[in-house]
């Protein structure tokens, strides 16, 4: 597969993503428009969305991994995760209140971020390069806002849509990655005081390394790498849970602590 779509194309298909993140609305999924749409177009529209992003001012500071359960890739009918990228302004504290009144469909997932300390570019990058290149790991939500009408959506829109990347907070307790046992950790997601979801890390790829190394090769494929210092969230543990304004979400880790946010209008 390669890129189908012209400049025009993508410009447009991007301005309408753009629309729909910015002023929170839903829209078609792209390939009711486009149905030829590749996984390439996917990206090519994303990089344009990457750009228009960091030149009205928002810095990269890293990229995170979508479709990371074999259940999930299989639903969808593919081999690999999807990448999407993140940046400062989608950054929340720990314990804050976010507000959904900018969301469309906000969720929330439970999973393990890496900070890193080395270059890491593909091809052929494995986990074990990506343990070498990490300084730490440390628990995190991830608050994902599907903007498709009706939960309808395919691969390369969500793609274009840079994985349904929202916001994200992380906190806990930073661990080195050589100190814990990364395919292990149990995790525990409650909701205003009830178990909403729990799981263990070896759902995202039998260890959630083996999703950074495959997104640090996707990038390779993008013509990009992941530079030191960047913040990279690795994939959901848990099943994505919706949320609402009044909602209290905690999500507990083994060996990495706990990160809890608030919901508000």
């Amino acid at each position: 597969m390669s890129i189908t779509l012209n400049r025009e194309d993508i410009v447009r298909l991007c301005e309408r993503v753009e629309g729909a993140q910015t002023r929170a609305y839903a829209i078609p999924k792209l390939t009711n428009e486009y149905p030829g749409m590749t996984i390439e177009d996917g990206y090519a529209v994303q990089s344009e969305l990457r750009r228009r992003f960091i030149e009205q001012g928002h810095t990269l500071v890293g990229w995170k991994a979508g479709l990371t359960s074999k259940a999930k890739m299989e639903q969808m009918g593919v081999n690999v995760p999807s990448i999407g990228f993140l940046t400062d302004k989608m950054a929340r504290p720990e314990n804050s209140v976010i507000s959904t009144s900018d969301l469309v469909h906000p969720r929330v997932e439970c999973e393990v971020a890496f900070v890193t300390n080395k270059d890491l570019a593909g091809p052929g990058v494995t986990a074990g390069d990506v343990i070498d290149a990490t300084d730490y790991v440390l628990p995190a939500i991830e608050i994902i806002d599907s903007r498709f009408s009706g939960f309808k959506f395919d691969l390369e829109s969500v793609i274009a849509d840079n994985g349904s990347s929202a916001r994200y907070v992380g906190g806990g307790r930073a661990r080195r990655p050589k100190d814990i046992d990364l395919r292990t950790l149990g995790v525990v997601m409650e909701k205003n005081g009830e178990v909403v979801g729990m799981g263990a890390s070896a759902a995202v790829l039998g260890n959630p390394a083996e999703a950074v190394a495959m997104l640090v090769n996707i990038l390779h494929d993008l013509g990009e790498r992941l530079p030191a210092g960047s913040f990279v969230m690795s994939g959901g543990i848990t099943e994505a849970v919706a949320v609402q304004p009044g909602d209290h979400v905690i999500a507990r880790y083994q060996d990495l602590g706990s990160v809890s946010i608030r919901f508000g209008e």
